[in-house]
């Protein structure tokens, strides 16, 4: 009997050397793609971060993409090619996300690449492909200069990005800007280029909006921060009604949960927490939101939620997903998954895995996937889709925390359009 895999022996046996499907993995459970007679393998290069406080987004790329190719390597393939995937760690390092990149294309042979948690690691990997002539597909990596800069202004058609970038933690703006007893924002951002331009873009949004309101601190945490108490307590002092933060994963968790020890939530009106509808961070604040310890006053989105939108494609990918992993997907999933079926979909249309018919192919394409219909944008490669914004609560129909009383805006009221006036992506 095949043993079952769990994310623990994934990483064990996957990550050190880069994980395989399609080759021998029998052992684990995982069949062997046998290549077609005469055709190889289609090689897909993946990486994300599969280690530290972040280590579950990587992991959960590596499981949606997995997912995704057993499903169309049961059904024969792509032009009658099996996909293979090798999957390494990128480490939250820029130059470990490019060493990555040329060793998947010149070593390993990889015909496209995905993944990608950083923005700096994006921005450091971008303007390698040109030289590499690959496309990447980016399905986390967030900041703006990805498509804005990379590919509207530089013209780097090597870049795909399938997630929603940081426009998506700019929707408090939307969710937000009715509420009149709302007049004194603070942010506790990352320290890094994501926290800044998330900062700004709601910032500059919400001003128009409403003129009225004031931003009254900044506090900033770089990567690795687990202490909050000292960001925390600088951005009270200046008696915000509300709080925006964006540390994300257990950062995240640690956040929220020394903000209750020193009683924000006694003294605030709402709390938006940018990626706080991400699966790992929810069920790392399950015993808190059971218990009500935020007064109904935490509020956040992802990049995907579980539980929005009410499709068929939505709710196949997430059975298959529980029934293969035994949990719930993050955005991370979603977006390796369909950028799984983007590269078969543009591959089929271009009859070819050559770069440029491909990415020729893939611009302009809608595709159906378990977030909704994902429009590939001509001019920047960026996917467009909705994701709504929502409070934090617990249900009987869920065993973690979800997303409800949500609010859906439409994407294209909150996406970027080319072109594109500069924000700043600095404190």
């Amino acid at each position: 009997m095949a043993r079952r895999i769990t994310r623990r022996s994934l990483l064990k046996g996957g990550v050190a050397g880069g994980l395989v499907l399609g080759a021998s993995l029998g052992g684990l459970g995982i069949s062997r793609a046998k290549p077609s007679k005469g055709k190889e393998p289609i090689r897909i290069g993946g990486q994300g971060a599969t280690s530290g406080a972040h280590a579950d987004y990587g992991w959960q790329m590596m499981a949606g993409a997995t997912l995704a190719i057993e499903e169309i390597n049961a059904k024969g393939g792509v032009l009658g090619r099996k996909l293979e995937l090798k999957f390494m760690d990128e480490e939250l390092k820029p130059a470990t996300a490019v060493k990555n990149a040329r060793y998947l294309v010149t070593d390993w042979g990889a015909d496209f690449l995905f993944g990608i948690d950083s923005s700096g690691s994006a921005m450091a990997v971008g303007p390698v492909l040109p030289e590499l002539n690959k496309l990447c597909f980016f399905c986390h990596a967030a900041t703006h200069r990805l498509t804005e800069e990379l590919v509207t202004a530089k013209g780097i058609k090597q870049i795909f990005r399938m997630v929603a970038p940081v426009y998506q933690d700019a929707l408090a703006a939307w969710v937000f800007k009715d509420d009149s007893n709302i007049k004194r924002w603070a942010g506790i951002n990352c320290d890094y280029e994501y926290g800044y331009v998330a900062w700004n873009l709601f910032k500059q949004n919400m001003k128009k909006f409403r003129p009225d309101v004031e931003f009254v601190a900044a506090a900033w945490a770089p990567f690795w921060t687990m202490d909050f108490s000292s960001h925390i307590s600088a951005v009270m002092a200046e008696k915000p009604d509300a709080i925006f933060a964006t540390p994300w994963a257990g950062e995240g968790v640690m956040l929220l949960r020394q903000a209750l020890l020193l009683g924000v939530f006694d003294k605030i009106q709402v709390w938006w927490q940018g990626m706080g509808g991400s699966v790992d961070l929810l069920e790392g604040i399950s015993r808190e939101v059971e218990g009500n310890k935020f007064q109904g006053k935490l509020w956040a989105t992802a990049r995907y939620i579980h539980n929005y939108p009410d499709t068929p494609e939505n709710k196949k990918f997430v059975e298959a997903f529980r029934k293969r992993w035994g949990k719930f997907p993050n955005y991370s999933a979603e977006s390796s998954y369909s950028t799984i079926y983007a590269i078969k979909a543009g591959v089929e249309k271009a009859q070819s895995v050559e770069t440029a018919k491909v990415a020729a192919a893939l611009e302009g394409m809608e595709l159906k996937t378990p977030a909704g219909s994902r429009l590939i944008r001509k001019e920047d490669h960026q996917a467009i889709y909705t994701v709504p914004a929502g409070r934090v609560i617990k249900t009987p129909d869920y065993p973690l925390p979800i997303l409800g009383d949500l609010k859906v805006i439409p994407a294209k009221d909150y996406f970027r359009n080319p072109p594109f006036e500069p924000v700043a992506a600095t404190k």
